[in-house]
């Protein structure tokens, strides 16, 4: 083999080591972050919501929506960590270049994290959280068959089918349910995105068809998205502040340094000969 092949061989090779590298990174990182949030929702959650259900669908359905939620608030928090390590990776490759330990702290694995915040934290929005929230509300359509109900499960032979199959089919009504109505939503936001642009713009860009979906009305909508997260979090700021201070002045002790202590002895001399004179 040619030198010039085997350098190109071994740029290959150190390119797709350096790829499985970075892959195996954000999956620790991304399985700690999840198993974190874990902990964080089952200790908040109350225990009558996922535990105490005697519906074997409904538990199956709040058990596939407590792992959604939990992949959102571990996006939520790669998201809100990523800059603080973006900026911790940065001195530190500063201060020690030359280790070979820390080098895997480099700009591609950085790079990679941010698509990859970027890609789950759209995802989250517009799909998995809604999805959660229908699903768990959901009740399957018309006709759908529900387990434990023995109204609505015809009698049959032990080998016609099996509690499993029952419990999969009515997870699946729901499923079906949710993913119709959150399609409607969609096209419902899409269509307010569409009328409100179309409204505001005068030029003949603002006016047409929904074929530019990708490259325009999804950021526009993300953009729309970010804008009222940001007046929400403007406008419950300064309440959950007054809020923290007000509870943090009940129960702190204030200070007694600038209190006269001889003008409470003297009022408090004259409130006993006050007292023992109306004896």
């Amino acid at each position: 083999m040619a030198p010039v092949e085997q350098d190109a061989l071994a740029v290959r090779e150190q390119l797709f080591h350096d790829r499985v590298r970075e892959c195996i990174i954000c999956a620790l990182l991304f399985a700690s972050l999840y198993i974190l949030c874990h902990f964080i929702i089952t200790h908040f959650k109350k225990h009558t919501d996922f535990t105490a259900v005697h519906d074997d669908e409904d538990a199956a359905v709040n058990r596939i929506a407590l792992w959604l939620c939990t992949f959102t608030l571990a996006v939520a928090l790669g998201a809100v960590l990523l800059l603080p390590f973006s900026i911790i990776s940065n001195e530190v490759l500063l201060s020690f270049p030359q280790n070979y330990y820390i080098q895997w702290l480099n700009g591609s694995l950085i790079h990679g994290l941010w698509n990859l915040v970027f890609l789950f934290s759209n995802m989250s929005l517009v799909f998995l959280m809604p999805f959660a929230y229908f699903f768990t509300e959901s009740e399957g359509f018309a006709g759908s068959k529900k387990v434990g109900d023995p109204a609505l499960v015809p009698p049959c032979p032990p080998l016609c089918g099996s509690l499993l199959t029952q419990l999969l089919q009515g997870i699946m009504a729901r499923v079906y349910e949710t993913s119709v109505v959150l399609l409607l939503l969609t096209l419902l936001v899409l269509g307010m995105v569409w009328v409100a642009s179309a409204i505001v713009g005068n030029d003949a860009a603002s006016r047409q068809s929904l074929y530019d979906l990708w490259e325009y009305y999804l950021p526009y909508l993300y953009s729309c998205i970010s804008l009222f997260g940001v007046l929400l979090l403007l406008l419950c700021t300064p309440f959950g502040l007054s809020t923290m201070f007000t509870v943090t002045g009940k129960l702190l002790v204030k200070p007694r340094l600038l209190e006269d202590l001889d003008e409470q002895l003297s009022c408090t001399r004259f409130e006993e000969a006050a007292v023992s004179h109306r004896i």
